[in-house]
């Protein structure tokens, strides 16, 4: 395992294996490696799932989790991230931050002498992927030649769900409105990662075609509320519906990481209905974060 863990690249494909064996392994199996520590959990940006998940992972591997509001650190406002790092590195085994540019995460890591953990940035939201691989492997077995799509934004969601999946040998494939999808550069980073695959372009009834899960995101991220309504017409089309999941392979299932907002990226009937795996995924952000940090905090 590596000494940080900002994004899914840094596990490799061993590593998210592992994550989610230990995601789906009994609890008391891993034991309390934090038995007596803290970890320190920094928010800039809120979240329900986030706070929820990692309080109760860090508690049920016996640390003390410590949440802290941006505000009462002011990250490069009070005091500088390095700063921040170096020192809730002498009271915490671990310090995970949930923030809005990424590279606040890699100046931390730069100094930090425990592990640093992304909750969420910019750039990618490898916890998220952990529980979406858990959900997958639950529901659909082996990543190995699995087809998975993505219906949307290229984000910072889906490239770290595109990079564990060519990890792993599955395949991807991301369907975004002209502007939203990802740079030719970036694919070919994503298809030099292992032996998946991605593919993009702008239908979505292609890129559904025969998936085994479906995948997509809000089209207005925190941060973003003033483009509401422009990036509700750029999207338009884009909506996963029942027609849309449809053209999928039978057993496929649905999956959001939540926030969702019904009607714009996905359909009541579809989110509601009986392919929907979001609360299973939700409550994998659990799993899945207990696995991470029992790994990074040494345990067997």
């Amino acid at each position: 395992m590596p000494a940080h863990l900002l994004d899914i690249v840094d596990l490799g494909a061993d590593g998210v294996t592992e994550i989610v064996d230990r995601a789906m392994a009994d609890p008391a199996s891993i034991g309390r490696p934090l038995e007596g520590r803290g970890v320190a959990l920094v928010f800039e940006k809120p979240s329900n799932r986030t706070r929820h998940s990692m309080e109760m992972a860090v508690v049920q591997l016996g640390g003390h989790p410590v949440y802290t509001r941006g505000e009462e650190v002011g990250i490069d406002v009070r005091e500088p991230a390095e700063d921040i790092a170096r020192v809730l590195a002498g009271y915490h085994a671990i310090i995970a931050a949930r923030v809005f540019d990424h590279g606040l995460l890699g100046r931390m890591a730069a100094v930090s002498d425990v592990p640093v953990v992304n909750m969420l940035s910019d750039h990618s939201h490898p916890l998220q992927t952990l529980a979406d691989m858990t959900t997958m492997r639950r529901c659909l077995g082996s990543p190995e030649g699995l087809r998975v799509a993505w219906v949307g934004d290229y984000n910072n969601v889906s490239r770290s769900l595109a990079e564990a999946l060519v990890l792993c040998g599955g395949s991807f494939a991301i369907a975004t409105p002209e502007g939203f999808g990802p740079s030719a550069d970036e694919l070919t980073r994503l298809n030099a990662l292992g032996p998946g695959d991605v593919s993009a372009g702008h239908d979505p009834m292609v890129a559904v075609a025969n998936a085994r899960a479906v995948h997509t995101d809000t089209w207005i991220s925190m941060g973003q509320e003033a483009e509401k309504e422009q990036r509700r017409r750029l999207f338009e089309g884009y909506t996963v519906d029942a027609a849309m999941m449809s053209r999928a392979a039978d057993d496929a299932v649905f999956m959001h990481c939540l926030p969702a907002y019904r009607g714009y990226e996905v359909a009541a009937e579809v989110i509601d209905g009986g392919a929907s795996r979001v609360v299973m995924q939700a409550h994998d952000r659990m799993h899945a974060a207990r696995g991470a940090l029992s790994i990074l905090a040494g345990g067997l």
